[in-house]
Formats: structure tokens, sequence, C-alpha cells
């Protein structure tokens, strides 16, 4: 597709980042006649290689698995009520949707189903995080989707957009790539606007920059443009700048390989870590604490460190994996609380692995949660 001089006159520089987010919609994905097209796939693909090659990780939130399972049996949608035949088609279309991104990549692909109740719960939410977390650090490609076989809220409008600004919060990420069927945000409908305006830059999300936004311009997606901005919104809030480009202009694609964006940049609220420091001082806790010896708490001020079991003293309360617990200091003085934090065991997990190696988890408990009680991540100095 050949490039718009309105457009192309808005180059800026990326924001920088090492982990990112990608989410794919159908528009970028479905072919004209039915299933699914490599056309603007491989463009996205090679983006994504890039940037592994320059020691950059990057999970991919791909639609698609309806418009894939259309193709393999057209009249399923005939058969039954519209939710369950378009989870039936989604059953049908994620092998085909895996199997496209997998055509691209010389390494291993991994497909991860996620619905919103897994990342409601703390406890799945730990479990969903380590998982993709692993993957990366094992070299894998993350391709993520709804669960939309066995959720009945899914597949309602946008929902890979709102899903896509999660994952972002859920990893770390640096930033959070969404590649639309557009250049971004106007200022207007550019579809029925022939002057309608890119806007380059928005630093606040406010009910103006709402207005803006129109509904789907596809019909084989759900998200229009209001879902994005939903979308940034939510990653902006984890302080994660969320990026808009045209995923079908060949040279906008190849740009952001270069850390240059023709599109639209959403600006996050406040820093990632700013952000996620900011939740994990002011979530509330459960009912009950850590207690640490000195030397734990002296790892945790000057070192920045995790906290590990050999450095527990004691559990009190009766919280479980996930949940935001006190972190109490036990000395010659008594007791205070230096810190807060999600602990990654129950408490009576806590109790039976307290002072010991973090290498001696699995044998004391059965299953191994990792070597940390609380991961620094995790955790906020009070």
């Amino acid at each position: 597709m050949n490039a718009d001089p309105a457009v192309t006159q808005h180059v800026q520089p990326l924001p920088s980042w090492r982990r990112a987010v990608l989410k794919v919609g159908s528009s970028l994905l479905a072919a004209d006649g039915g299933g699914l097209s490599p056309r603007f796939a491989l463009g996205l693909a090679q983006f994504v290689s890039a940037a592994q090659a320059a020691g950059r990780e990057v999970v991919i939130v791909s639609s698609g698995a309806v418009a894939a399972g259309r193709a393999i049996l057209p009249k399923a949608e005939e058969a039954g009520a519209a939710m369950a035949a378009r989870q039936a088609l989604a059953a049908l279309g994620q092998a085909q949707l895996i199997g496209l991104w997998q055509r691209f990549f010389e390494r291993p692909v991994a497909q991860v189903l996620l619905t919103h109740d897994d990342l409601r719960n703390r406890r799945r939410y730990l479990n969903a995080r380590a998982t993709l977390n692993e993957l990366l650090s094992l070299g894998a490609l993350p391709v993520v989707n709804e669960n939309d076989t066995v959720s009945v809220d899914e597949l309602k409008l946008g929902d890979n957009d709102n899903l896509a600004a999660i994952v972002s919060a859920l990893i770390d990420a640096d930033v959070l790539f969404i590649a639309t069927d557009i250049d971004g945000l106007f200022d207007a409908n550019p579809r029925t606007n022939p002057q309608a305006r890119l806007v380059p830059e928005v630093a606040e999300l406010t009910a103006e920059v709402f207005a803006m936004a129109g509904g789907s311009g596809s019909d084989v997606g759900t998200g229009g443009m209001r879902t994005k901005l939903e979308a940034a919104a939510k990653a902006g809030a984890a302080g994660i700048d969320t990026v808009l480009f045209n995923g079908r202009r060949a040279d906008v694609v190849r740009g952001l390989a270069q850390d240059h964006l023709q599109g639209t940049r959403i600006r996050a609220a406040r820093s990632r870590i700013a952000a996620r420091k900011y939740w994990l001082r002011h979530a509330p806790v459960e009912p009950g604490a850590i207690l640490v010896d000195a030397g734990a708490a002296g790892a945790l001020a000057d070192k920045g460190a995790s906290l590990l079991p050999g450095g527990v003293v004691a559990a009190e309360g009766d919280f479980r994996r996930g949940d935001m617990v006190e972190v109490l200091l036990r000395d010659a003085d008594g007791e205070r609380r230096i810190a807060r934090g999600i602990s990654q065991y129950s408490a009576v997990d806590v109790r039976r692995i307290a002072r010991r190696h973090s290498r001696e988890i699995e044998a004391v408990l059965g299953y191994n949660y990792g070597g940390n009680v609380i991961h620094r991540d995790d955790l906020v100095l009070l």
C-alpha cells in the first residue's frame, strides 16, 4: 500500500522499550474469501523478528480464530445460537491461527489462551504471568488469544484490544503496539471526512479525545477505535505507552524496526515503575503478615532484593497465594512494618519453608512457584 504523504510527515521516535505486546486485529489477518491471509502478517512478523534479533521481547495478542474457523466450516454459524456458533468457530480456527504465525518464525510459537477470569483472580494471574515470563526466557514467542470456546462473556466489542492492555500490565511491558487498518487516531472519521487529520500524539485521554473515536470499520473484527482508546487507558494506568499504527502499510511497519513511528502515540499518565509502585502501595492487604529477620530487611532496603524463604521468620494469618500482605521486621525492638507485596505462597506454605533455602522448596512442599516468597517486582518498601 502506498504511503500517505499527510501521514508520512508525522514521523516520531518510538518510546524506549525492551519488552512489548503487539496486538493484531482480524482485519489484518482475514482473507477476502474467508480464512487467514499472510499478506499483512508477514510484515508484522518481520518486525517481531527484528526486535528479537535486537534482544527485545515481544508477546503477540492475535485475533483471527473466528475468521479462520469460518473458512473451515462456513455453514457453522447457521447451526446454532450466535454465541455458541462463534465459540465453535473459534475452536476450529485456533490451530489455523497458531499455524499462520508459526510459519514466519524459526523459534517455537506457544499458544496461550486466557479469559478475563484468569486475570481477575490473583492466583491465576500469577500463574499466567509466570508462564508468559518462562516462555520468553526460553526464547519462545507467546501468541495470546482469549479462550473463546469456554467463556460466555467473550467475543464482545474490543475484547482483544482490552486483553492486550491487560497482558501488557501482566508482563510489565514497556509499550503496547496496536496494529490496525487505519493510520492512527484522527480528529474525525477519515473514512467519511477527507479533511480528517491524524493526531500524532495524545498526552492525556480526555473526553474530547474519546469523542474523536468512531465505530468499528471492519466486518471481520469486533473492535473499533474507541476500544483501542479504552485499551490505551488501561495500559496507561499501568504506566505503559500505547502506539497505534497501520499494519497494512509496509513502510510504516518497516519503520517500527528502526524505532520510527508513523501513527499515534498515547502517553501514559505516569512511568511504568511509578504506576506499579503506586498500585502496590495502595492496594488493600489481606489480614496477616510475613515476618522477616534483620538480614532480609536489609537486603530488601539496601539491595532491592526479593524476599527469600531463608530470611522469613514466620507467617501470621491465613492469606493465600497471590494475596497482598505486609512484611514485618521482627527484632529486639519488636515488630514494625517495612514493606508490602504479593506473596507467591500461602501462609501455610510460608510457615513450612521459613528459614529454608530456595532450592529446598520443592522438596518441602512437593511443588515450587519459584524461589522467592515475594518477588522484588511485586514488593514496595514502606
